[in-house]
């Protein structure tokens, strides 16, 4: 096969290789066998690295194993030597400094959301976000302004301060389920369970549906994802139809006779005569499923891994248990759950000096943003007493996360409760193992070795009068 007949098809399909693989065996491979496209598609994407790196002095390939392990070295050299990088193979400007990211996150007029795509029309999770009712996280004003505002009013500080029993005792009960055992998995055990079994109670959906509406946080979840097989995509159409189909009858249900649940809220809000229609409140509870469980379950297993790290941090917490929300904060800055968001620009402009033209794309690097030591005092360090600086871990603007309160509060007790149960924690015998997630950074498997604090009473459990007297 020629070069210049691959460069051609790279061409023709943006280049927009996240995925190249699959767009190669769609524009040139089809007469070919599948050992000769695997064997291609490496070697144009090493080009393509080249290239950047000979222009730029750095280059930025997301699906890389060793970038997804550990992508904080990459955005230091992309800060440092090309704030502003032009990605060969994406076809977007990547941007890494904290100002950049911070003010285009601010700016819903210049810089959109609604028609971002992180990839070209050929990638699977573009045809996908299309078939999907847009929700919140992708409109932009007026239709934006008018669905936030219903919203909002489900999420109020003083909802919110209602959860605090309710989450605490979740997160004993879990950990009641670990017994005796001083070797667990944090992620399937604690960090993965205690924001699924709050949002489920908040939506009230009933026990035993519990484990399918896992399922179902898990699939959209992975729309976000470039990465999207097709397989995943024919799934995620089939859940989306599940889903309503389960959620329609109830919706109607609640608005009839409403109960406390989140269903009924968000049914029932109003704001200047204007309904959430059971479409919009379909799609709203579809995106409150996966943000009220990825942020917190990424923040838990990112924040502990962190402390683990950083044994004289966890230590300090252990001593001064009153920096525990600090150091949610600190942890959301060090290793956000979300990496990455995305920008589409609405016309003509300039950006650290490069001219980006209408309706380019533009990818805001969060996890290099927030270790940018323009704006955060060395950086690279763990420090659970930091009071500077502002992290953007949960956006910024208009489209600041809705749930953020909802994941700063599971996280904060997740880690008082850890804390008090636990006199010991370390990493376990298994090395911890990442998803293979570019935009949501998280744990799929997380050992820790802990040692049980005796003589206590935890929710659910009984004190051991031996262990006490001991």
């Amino acid at each position: 096969m020629p070069v210049e007949t691959v460069k051609a098809a790279a061409r023709g399909a943006g280049l927009d290789v996240l995925s190249w693989t699959r767009l190669y065996r769609r524009q040139v491979g089809m007469p070919l066998r599948d050992s000769i496209r695997s064997a291609i598609a490496p070697v144009y994407i090493r080009g393509r690295l080249l290239q950047e790196r000979l222009e730029a002095g750095v280059s930025w390939y997301p699906l890389d194993p060793a970038f997804i392990a550990n992508p904080y070295p990459k955005y230091r050299r992309l800060r440092e030597r090309d704030p502003y990088h032009r990605s060969r193979l994406t076809g977007m400007l990547v941007v890494s400094r904290y100002e950049d990211v911070d003010a285009i996150l601010r700016d819903h007029r210049q810089f959109l959301n609604g028609e971002r795509d992180w990839n070209s029309e050929n990638l699977v999770n573009s045809s996908i976000r299309r078939e999907l009712t847009p929700s919140i996280l992708s409109l932009d004003p007026p239709d934006h302004t008018r669905l936030r505002g219903l919203v909002n009013r489900a999420f109020t500080p003083r909802e919110m301060a209602k959860m605090e029993d309710q989450v605490r005792e979740t997160a004993h009960a879990l950990l009641d389920e670990v017994g005796d055992d001083n070797e667990f998995d944090l992620m399937s055990n604690l960090a993965t369970l205690l924001p699924m079994v709050v949002i489920a109670e908040m939506i009230g959906v009933p026990t035993d549906d519990r484990e399918r509406f896992k399922t179902w946080s898990d699939r959209f979840a992975r729309v976000l994802e470039p990465n999207l097989t097709e397989e995943e995509g024919r799934l995620v159409l089939e859940t989306a139809d599940e889903f309503e189909r389960y959620f329609a009858p109830i919706i109607e249900e609640r608005r009839r006779e409403p109960t406390e649940d989140l269903v009924s809220r968000l049914a029932l809000a109003e704001e200047e005569g204007q309904k959430l229609t059971t479409e919009e409140t379909q799609v709203t509870l579809r995106l409150l499923l996966v943000a009220g469980n990825e942020t917190t379950t990424n923040l838990i297993g990112n924040g502990l891994r962190a402390l683990l790290q950083h044994p004289e941090q966890l230590q300090l917490l252990r001593e001064q248990p009153e920096l525990i929300p600090t150091a949610i904060e600190e942890l959301l800055r060090y290793d956000p759950p979300v990496q990455l968001d995305g920008r589409y620009v609405a016309e003509d402009v300039e950006i650290g000096g490069k001219a980006v033209e209408r309706g380019s794309r533009l990818a805001l690097l969060i996890g290099g943003a927030n270790r940018d030591p323009e704006q955060f005092s060395d950086p690279e360090t763990l420090d659970v007493t930091r009071d500077e600086g502002v992290n953007i871990s949960f956006g910024r603007g208009i489209h600041h996360c809705l749930g953020a309160p909802l994941a700063r509060l599971e996280g904060r007790i997740a880690f008082e409760v850890l804390l008090e149960r636990f006199d010991d924690i370390r990493f376990g015998t298994r090395e911890p193992v990442y998803k293979p997630n570019i935009v949501l950074r998280g744990l799929r498997e997380f050992d820790i070795r802990v040692r049980h604090r005796a003589g206590r009473s935890f929710a659910g459990a009984e004190a051991d009068p031996t262990a006490a007297a001991g």
